[in-house]
């Protein structure tokens, strides 16, 4: 199974379109970790399971969900009511709390991906304003029972192969 996680688009619409056409066919599940700016009714959010981000003043998004995929339980969240700028422990206490898996975040614009206590942790990045790194980032995570492997896509420039991680839970 295929995941597709995207965050910080802000603003951004055609581009959401293009990874739903781009990745539609091979991935099973969209998730939009916030600060999207857009409203749920926007037709390109259609498909995208989506958090509410600290720019995102519409409150029909929630700020934090639960998925299940594969045997493997993904909690979804902003990353700004968790403080995930200074320290990832407070998502780590929550993700725990919730028996996640996975944790999928954003916010903080920076691409990351790490195991800690046994969860996953996912930042994809920004897609329109990139800290750290000039690529305009999303991630794809595959899940096969108990391996777990990301890859990283630039927008513009599709697969960036160096950047590939593959995890074990």
């Amino acid at each position: 199974m295929k995941v597709l996680i995207v965050s910080d688009s802000h603003g951004m619409v055609s581009e959401l379109g293009v990874l739903k056409k781009r990745h539609g066919k091979e991935v099973d599940l969209f998730l939009h970790c916030g600060d999207s700016e857009l409203a749920a009714s926007e037709d390109v959010m259609e498909g995208y399971i989506t958090v509410q981000g600290n720019c995102d003043y519409e409150d029909k998004y929630p700020t934090e969900t639960i998925q299940e995929i594969a045997g493997k339980k993904i909690f979804l969240t902003h990353g700004h009511l968790y403080g995930v700028k200074s320290s990832l422990n407070s998502l780590l206490y929550k993700a725990k709390e919730v028996q996640a898996d996975i944790a999928c975040f954003g916010h903080s614009h920076y691409l990351g991906m790490e195991v800690v206590d046994d969860v996953l942790f996912i930042n994809p990045g920004s897609l329109r304003l990139p800290r750290g790194r000039m690529e305009q980032t999303y991630v794809i995570l595959t899940i096969e029972r108990d391996r777990l492997e990301t890859e990283v896509y630039d927008f513009h420039k599709g697969l960036l192969p160096e950047l590939k991680n593959d995890f074990s839970l």
